[in-house]
């Protein structure tokens, strides 16, 4: 008579074994699949801060009109204090040749039409357009602008470039203005038109994402969303 043989089951140390693997594998498919999320979070929002700016350079050089002024200049603001948020405004103060004005007058003075408001520079007195929030934990982590011999940043600086490491610059303003697409460029709360400012560049970085994504702005008023690097 044949012995009767009854069907094994699992170990223990087995089913542990079995478990350790599936929760790994989980593991390594929901970290990767965070790190592709935050991925996309990070270009599309590269886009989206590029087409802000690009809507500042048509209104300047669409001379859209803003608070009265037919002639103002539009921009973006961006702080180190608040790396979470950036500002579209119209930079409609102070009037033509008023102090600290960036833009001279014409001949004709300040009643003529190519007699520009501003100072370059988000201050209260302007004329805010839009607030925006980057929101899911994205922030500027860093902004550069170009002078004509280096790279002044607001946290750090690239090997490749001349920079100044640590520079600390507190606020990035670009403003565009008819009748050039040659941006304004503007930092510290300061244009400084001997400075010959001509080239910007934004860093964006989110939680869990090494890979950082840059905005860069040329000295010809190109935008390039998720480009190379800042310096």
């Amino acid at each position: 008579m044949e012995p009767i043989h009854r069907p094994r089951g699992f170990t223990l140390i087995e089913m542990l074994v079995v478990a350790a693997i599936i929760i790994v594998i989980t593991g390594v498919i929901f970290s990767g699949r965070s790190q592709f999320n935050n991925s996309i979070l990070l270009s599309s929002t590269a886009y989206d801060i590029a087409l802000t700016m690009r809507d500042a350079e048509t209104y300047g050089l669409g001379t859209r009109a803003a608070s009265g002024a037919a002639s103002a200049g539009y921009g973006l603001d961006f702080t180190r204090a608040a790396p979470g948020t950036y500002t579209l405004f119209a930079d409609t103060n102070p009037a033509p040749g008023g102090t600290n004005a960036c833009h001279a007058l014409p001949t004709n003075g300040a009643s003529a039409p190519n007699a520009y408001p501003g100072d370059c520079v988000y201050t209260a007195a302007d004329t805010t357009v839009s607030n925006y929030t980057l929101g899911n934990g994205v922030t500027v982590s860093n902004f550069c602008a170009h002078t004509s011999v280096r790279w002044l940043c607001s946290t750090t600086c690239g090997a490749t470039s001349p920079c100044v490491a640590g520079s600390a610059q507190s606020q990035l303003d670009i403003v565009f203005l008819r009748p050039n697409a040659t941006p304004f460029i503007a930092l510290s709360g300061t244009y400084q038109a001997s400075q010959s400012i001509n080239q910007a560049c934004l860093a964006i970085s989110a939680p869990g994402n090494a890979t950082a994504r840059y905005i860069y702005l040329s000295a010809s008023g190109q935008i390039i969303a998720n480009a190379t690097s800042c310096p």
